[in-house]
């Protein structure tokens, strides 16, 4: 039997709590060692901080929170179109957390945080901001902005986030050199994007880990199918014999990125409590879904190794 309704509603509760503790997180860390230090930090909290200077340079003086919120909202109705309903749903709660807690933390930022030592604040600051960014994705949430443009990325090319991320905060930063043309200020921004996505990825586990489940169930045709639904993922059947009962049995092999461990284990755990699943690392996986560069060849290098087994042919057929 699987798990009763009232688990499965008080686990989503549980999300949407971590979801926004994140948030506050998420936003102390921001607004306290970064913004307030005049750095921009890519993405659409930089964007909404670059436009915010630039008009307070030019006499319109608002909080941050109005652009990013603008923006925001523009963009969530574009995941909603592509990433789906349950993306959205956790990503539109995100953005109402965020356009709140963002604007209604300025007066507790007026002076930065570490304002004496500006490199070890973009260094705290960055780490923090990763640390929250990832444990909203591992939830399946998104704080909105640029994060909906990066997992689409993800979802299509198999990109890391916070490689994602860093092409579009790379742009990003460049943009505040024509407001403050400090150098300082520029290196102490491309410092910030680096640690901050480098961050995303270290505490999701890398992009190219991956592992393996071996998963035991008499339920397995339900699990299966909801393991390729909702988390992607093919699933192998293997045939098994219990050494001790003798009776044979299904066993479901699966290979996921280490971010989807929590994804398949609810799934499995939702149909089945006393399914038997094992957990193992992978060192490498190729193949589709995956890393298909290293086995995809070149049409160049496909005619080279043509051509050389056409050559090998003709010199063993030839008369010695």
């Amino acid at each position: 039997m699987g798990i009763s309704k009232s688990a499965k509603i008080w686990r989503e509760v549980e999300d949407y709590i971590l979801i926004f503790l994140t948030l506050l997180l998420y936003t102390f860390f921001w607004r306290g060692f970064i913004f307030s230090h005049e750095i921009t930090s890519g993405g659409l909290s930089g964007i909404a901080s670059v436009i915010t200077w630039a008009c307070d340079k030019a006499g319109m003086t608002f909080d941050v929170g109005w652009p990013y919120n603008i923006i925001n909202g523009i963009l969530v109705i574009l995941s909603v179109i592509i990433l789906g309903w349950k993306f959205s749903i956790r990503t539109v709660f995100s953005v109402i957390v965020l356009g709140i807690s963002i604007p209604a933390s300025g007066q507790f930022f007026d002076t930065p945080m570490l304002p004496d030592d500006p490199a070890m604040a973009v260094i705290i600051g960055s780490i923090g901001i990763g640390f929250s960014l990832a444990m909203i994705f591992a939830r399946g949430g998104s704080t909105g902005g640029t994060d909906i443009i990066a997992s689409i990325i993800n979802k299509y090319k198999h990109m890391a986030i916070g490689r994602a991320l860093l092409a579009i905060d790379v742009i990003t930063v460049g943009l505040s050199w024509f407001i403050f043309q400090d150098p300082d200020k520029l290196v102490y921004s491309f410092i910030q994007i680096i640690t901050c996505n480098l961050s995303v990825d270290f505490f999701l586990n890398g992009y190219r880990q991956c592992v393996q489940f071996f998963i035991i169930s008499s339920k397995y045709e339900e699990i299966s199918q909801l393991i390729i639904k909702e988390a992607g993922r093919g699933v192998t059947l293997l045939k098994g014999v219990g050494a001790f009962s003798g009776s044979d049995m299904k066993v479901m092999m699966v290979i996921a990125r280490r971010a989807q461990t929590a994804t398949i284990m609810r799934i499995v755990k939702d149909i089945d409590e006393r399914a038997f699943i094992t957990e193992a690392p992978v060192r490498g996986v190729y193949g589709e879904g995956f890393d298909v560069n290293y086995v995809k060849s070149t049409k160049k290098q496909r005619e080279g190794l043509e051509e050389v087994t056409s050559k090998t042919s003709q010199d063993e057929d030839s008369p010695k």
